[in-house]
């Protein structure tokens, strides 16, 4: 069984969190900037057996897609080309920003650590993550 990749794709950050080789824990890995993530997923495929990549979608409360696709459906668009034998599946993203700042404030980590948007990035893939994780739970 190989991992799940979480990516949380932004304009300037790339938040990335992976489950253990059986799928049962999500953990933050790493904010890249949006520039190195080509060369980050080609270092990380390379190294780790990867079943499945999920992709942050934003949605509005509308269920539309929100105006951030303009940079992620480009995203998406490369990542196919690039591994087009990789599975990947979008993931309802929204409110994960909010849940990410959130969680950090019950976890108790301090306000600067809080303000830093790569460690938000991160958390947020990681919720996406684990999200996925609960819902398969009930596919069983």
């Amino acid at each position: 069984m190989g991992r799940v990749l979480s990516i949380d794709y932004g304009k300037k950050r790339v938040g990335l969190a992976v489950t253990d080789p059986l799928q049962i824990i999500a953990t933050r890995l790493t904010t890249v900037s949006a520039e190195e993530i080509w060369g980050f997923l080609s270092d990380y495929f390379a190294r780790e057996s990867v079943e499945l990549v999920l992709i942050g979608y934003p949605m509005q409360l509308n269920n539309q897609p929100s105006e951030a696709i303009r940079y992620i459906n480009p995203f998406l668009k490369k990542f196919q080309q690039i591994y087009p034998a990789m599975p990947i599946q979008q993931m309802d993203e929204r409110f994960t920003s909010r849940m990410a700042f959130q969680t950090m404030i019950d976890a108790g980590v301090k306000k600067k650590e809080r303000q830093n948007k790569e460690t938000i990035d991160g958390v947020s893939a990681t919720i996406i993550l684990q999200s996925y994780l609960e819902g398969k739970k009930f596919l069983k």
